[in-house]
């Protein structure tokens, strides 16, 4: 089963910048689909291994911050390749 994730990670403190690059640079050689805009990150592919690597992934991220929080979306389909059709 494929999932669609969208995460949006904040830290709530002055230096913000280097844990959230450090966090996307994790995910990016992931080998998993990776997406990014100014607002989210989106990652895609099979269940088990999104799952895993968030896991290890927002723990690291969190224990690299004092104060934060993580918004996650998670959507039961791969949808990497939607295109608005309006």
């Amino acid at each position: 089963m494929n999932i669609s994730v969208e995460l949006t990670l904040t830290p709530l403190q002055d230096d913000f910048e280097q844990p959230i690059i450090n966090f996307i640079k994790k995910l990016r050689v992931s080998g998993l689909t990776v997406l990014e805009n100014p607002l989210s990150t989106q990652v895609y592919g099979p269940y088990d291994q999104v799952m895993s690597l968030l896991q290890s992934e927002v723990k690291n991220a969190f224990e690299a911050i004092d104060n934060g929080l993580l918004h996650i979306k998670i959507v039961k389909t791969d949808r990497s390749n939607y295109e608005p059709d309006f």
